[in-house]
């Protein structure tokens, strides 16, 4: 197996012009780049993006463009050669967000278009139906950006004011199905087009239409009101490329702030604090993160136990070779009280500059329970790929905390290096043996590695039916979703195409794999009970995360859908959790379904209402594929809640690893326990790590909360609670204390 699972994205843009292509070959490594002063940081990550620049990478070269303009200045070029060369040189300026040559470029191709072939000709169309399809989005989503733009399916603020490009792109998708009515892929984007000029359901074809029925709230959906995009009234939505994000207090104000990153090499870490009445300023410059350039992904945790959330950026996903940027390690430097934030770049003071390799996630947790958290950094190793090649020998990292901000690397005496192309990581003890285990999902086979309790780790994936099928999986985490008090295991698939999500649409069999999730069944076995579940459906999730949002008791999932190609527009996903017998789909009915490419996904309580708002972190992997960040504020239910920090004295500050169980009760006596586990996030999740929200249904209340701590292997009894209010529990300390009431 060659290479390309590196990208082995679905059917699009790219493949399209498959017939046009020719001139990709595989990228030199980028030049080794040593770590400089603190000083000397933007520089650094520039010398970096100006080698991917300079290259052929298949997202941010520009060589390509150089070879087909030579290509096409040779007079002896035949007719259908130059329209295939056209062609590719309008995806490669359409990539590199040069809308206008790509318009050029194209439109000059259809001159020399009758010397193609009927099924060229078809490409042909299809290639400038997507790039019309991208100057729609451009003049509308963009340039005219509302909290209603791009949300499925489209309405109000969401229709294209600017129709031009979005008729022209119809006329391209409909004469295509004269020719090709099988074509789902085109079908799907007809719906789309038809939307966006308010023409929708009546000007698409009956054979090609997406059922109206498909939209409709459905019973679980039935009682939930819309979440409304603020981000751009509150100026968080920051328009960039794909990232992750982190939301943390990070000046301990009692205000949750917001940090994102971006895949763009040239683009910089943003950092929006929060105050009082939700208001945000941007502090990127003062706290010192706009200097961090690039980063597929950010995570936070307190590695040095100083009371503040400190971040670990991610760098050289998908870039393979030319991926050996070092990561960032951002100690947190704030003086408490002061309110400003200021961060440190400690990467090679903590020996965590070097080996460089490329990566996406990372999660922390106590692994060894000595009361500061360690590190493991998953890479992707294109060992298992390339064979006996050593091109790409990437092993997954496990950083012991040395407890003196240092860390050293302990993966290969430990078990844990991988040696797999690892897309997704999480941390949890599924086993309830007072350790933390770790979850692996793959590009091939997945892994759990159950922790021995002598620094040393099994892999028991296979052994307990999880290692998946070999395929694509990516974004994981652990948690409780029927409430047991046993960590269950969600793993998103990564493959599926738009003729997939036209056929779910219309109630048919799609062919698309589904994603896994794994019933913990308390012995130490799981169960997949994904499609019992209602979890039977194409999603292609690359970020994701889980919160109870509707504040029932329950977890429920947001699934962040897309991959790199520009047509791949899907809608995001909400997932309401049936009281933990299984999951419905209630997008539509929350007004949640973006059709922008997602990645970082936060829930978290922003405004401090008591539920669980929404920050998205969006936009693709091309650099013509850049969209806005949104906020999506809950619209609240009638539901109570019990917000927990916990405080470790004896295990980590930030409480990682803790489990927590609350019980409630309701009018006729009758019990139950949710349970919580602190830490464990999605890979892509970028939520309050320390902060365990239980919703509480609003004819319950609390009656005794249980907080185990997993260093002094301690077990902690709270009563006298109250519904709706913010209570901090610290490790050996007989009271909580209360930090909020509503």
């Amino acid at each position: 197996m060659q290479l390309r699972l590196r990208v082995a994205f679905t059917l699009g843009l790219a493949v399209i012009l498959a017939l046009f292509s020719g001139c990709s070959r595989e990228e030199k490594p980028a030049a080794e780049i040593a770590e400089p002063e603190s000083s000397g940081l933007e520089e650094e990550f520039l010398r970096h993006a100006q080698a991917l620049e300079d290259s052929k990478n298949r997202y941010f070269g520009r060589q390509q463009i150089t070879e087909l303009n030579l290509a096409l200045q040779q007079a002896s070029l035949a007719p259908a050669q130059r329209s295939k060369a056209l062609a590719q040189l309008a995806f490669h300026h359409l990539r590199l967000g040069e809308g206008k040559a790509a318009r050029r470029a194209i439109d000059a191709a259809f001159q020399h278009e009758e010397a193609l072939s009927p099924q060229e000709k078809i490409q042909l169309r299809k290639a400038r139906a997507m790039i019309s399809l991208r100057e729609a989005e451009t003049e509308n989503c963009v340039q005219r950006h509302n909290a209603q733009c791009c949300i499925f399916p489209l309405a109000g603020g969401g229709l294209h004011e600017v129709a031009a490009p979005a008729r022209a792109a119809t006329a391209d998708l409909r004469e295509i199905l004269e020719s090709a009515p099988e074509d789902e892929m085109v079908q799907w984007l007809l719906n789309l087009t038809a939307m966006a000029t308010g023409n929708y359901p009546d000007a698409v074809p009956e054979p090609f239409r997406i059922p109206p029925e498909h939209f409709e709230p459905g019973e679980a959906g039935s009682g939930i009101d819309p979440f409304v995009d603020v981000a751009p009234t509150l100026g968080v939505d920051t328009f960039d490329l794909c990232g992750g994000v982190v939301v943390e207090d990070f000046n301990n104000d009692g205000w949750f702030d917001i940090l994102t990153s971006t895949s763009d090499p040239r683009g910089s870490l943003r950092l929006y604090l929060s105050e009082e009445a939700m208001r945000f300023r941007d502090a990127s410059d003062e706290s010192g993160v706009l200097q961090q350039l690039g980063g597929f992904n950010c995570v936070a945790a307190d590695y040095d136990n100083d009371g503040d959330a400190d971040v670990l950026v991610l760098r050289g996903a998908w870039l393979g070779t030319q991926g050996t940027v070092r990561n960032s390690l951002l100690r947190n430097d704030s003086i408490p009280g002061e309110g400003h934030v200021r961060f440190t770049d400690v990467t090679a003071a903590a020996g965590l500059a070097a080996p460089a390799y490329p990566t996406q996630t990372a999660a922390w947790g106590d692994l060894d329970n000595d009361g500061d958290l360690d590190l493991f950094v998953a890479n992707e190793s294109e060992k298992e790929i390339r064979g006996h090649d050593t091109v790409g020998d990437f092993p997954s990292q496990l950083f012991q905390n040395n407890g003196d901000g240092t860390f050293t690397d302990i993966a290969s005496t430990a078990g844990v290096q991988n040696n797999r192309f690892c897309k997704g990581v999480t941390m949890g003890d599924y086993d309830n043996d007072r350790d933390l285990d770790i979850f692996v999902s793959n590009v091939g086979k997945n892994r759990l590695y159950r922790n021995n309790a002598d620094g040393s780790f099994t892999d028991v994936a296979v052994d307990l039916g999880i290692a998946g099928s070999g395929g694509f999986d990516f974004a994981p985490w652990f948690f409780d979703f029927n409430n047991d008090g046993w960590l269950d295991l969600f793993v998103g698939a990564y493959r599926a195409q738009l003729q997939h999500f036209m056929r779910d649409a219309r109630g048919e069999p799609h062919g698309a794999r589904v994603p896994h999730l794994y019933r913990n069944n308390g012995d130490g076995t799981f169960t997949d009970i994904a499609r019992e579940a209602g979890l039977d459906h194409p999603y292609l999730p690359m970020g994701a995360n889980f919160g109870d949002f509707d504040n029932d008791g329950w977890p429920d999932i947001y699934l962040a859908t897309g991959d790199s190609n520009f047509e791949t527009l899907t809608p995001n996903v909400l997932l309401k959790n049936l009281a933990g017998q299984g999951f419905e789909n209630v997008t539509y009915a929350a007004r949640l379904g973006h059709l922008q490419k997602g990645h970082g996904v936060a829930f978290a309580d922003f405004d401090r209402d008591g539920d669980l708002d929404l920050y998205h972190q969006l936009g693709g992997f091309f650099p013509g594929d850049r969209f806005h960040n949104a906020l999506f504020l809950n619209p609240g239910t009638r539901n109570g809640f019990l917000d927990v920090r916990c405080r470790g004295t004896k295990s980590n500050r930030s409480g990682f690893g803790v489990r927590a169980a609350l019980t409630i009760e309701f009018p006729g006596g009758q019990r139950q326990t949710l349970h919580r586990g602190a830490g464990s996030l999605s890979s892509f999740g970028g939520s309050p790590h320390n902060s365990l929200h239980f919703g509480i249904p609003a004819s319950a209340k609390p009656v005794e909360l249980r907080v185990s701590w997993p260093c002094s292997d301690t077990e902690q009894k709270f009563s006298g609670l109250e519904v709706s209010t913010t209570i901090e529990v610290i490790e050996g300390k007989s009271e909580f204390h209360l930090r909020e009431a509503l």
